[in-house]
């Protein structure tokens, strides 16, 4: 089920990442067994992972801090659970996200160099958010685009009570770029790889053409308690 929050001009900042908080539930899908379940594959992490990460690093990556002109870019909601190896989600995981922005420029130095007249100052780069007891996460986004060499993808990290999990990265299903992203298809097993593909799908009460899409991450192991 889609949810429809206000463009961000109408919204407190303190509000809107309260309200999606609480929102992830309703994008959330029960029932979920264990042996239907596909782990998702580790990808590289990339040579963009910020090194010096921004002052804001909420899940709202649009506006940075008290900011109000939002990025550009489709907005897009990426949600869903992390689950472990049993499909136990789990609570209380750090899920991080990085991406470069419409432009197609990263919040690193060595990429951003040079770049500063086209980036997108008003785009945040980065996020963090902490699961909750249904391993829900929910972040406010942009669509992500190509650039050269690259299918549009954000990256992605997990971890546990300061323990590493799990890097990776997803990807725009349908995408014509895929078939010749060469990390997308160095996972060579089908159905791994499809487990990196997700859905943008328009949310139906959106009247600025807001996207969901909606994203479960498989843990390979169970982590410690």
């Amino acid at each position: 089920m889609a949810i429809f929050l206000p463009p961000v001009r109408s919204l407190n900042r303190r509000a809107f990442v309260r309200t999606m908080s609480l929102g992830a539930v309703a994008l959330m899908t029960p029932g979920v067994f264990a042996e239907e379940l596909t782990q998702t594959p580790k990808q590289t992490e990339g040579p963009f992972y910020p090194d010096k990460l921004p002052l804001d690093t909420d899940n709202d990556l649009l506006v940075i801090n008290d900011k109000t002109t939002p990025a550009l870019g489709e907005v897009s909601y990426l949600s869903g659970r992390i689950l472990d190896a049993k499909g136990t989600p789990l609570k209380h995981a750090t899920i991080e996200i990085w991406q470069c922005d419409n432009k197609g420029v990263y919040l690193h130095t060595r990429d951003s160099a040079g770049k500063q007249d086209k980036m997108d100052k008003n785009f945040q780069g980065f996020g963090r958010f902490m699961t909750g007891s249904n391993g829900e996460y929910l972040f406010r986004t942009i669509k992500p685009v190509p650039y050269p060499g690259r299918t549009p993808h954000i990256h992605v990290k997990v971890l546990h009570k300061g323990k590493h999990l799990l890097t990776t990265q997803c990807y725009i299903k349908g995408h014509e770029a895929n078939e010749r992203d060469g990390i997308l298809r160095s996972v060579r097993d089908e159905k791994q790889r499809n487990a990196l593909l997700v859905d943008y799908v328009p949310i139906k009460e959106s009247k600025i053409g807001e996207l969901a899409a909606k994203w479960d991450i498989v843990l390979g192991h169970t982590p410690e308690a």
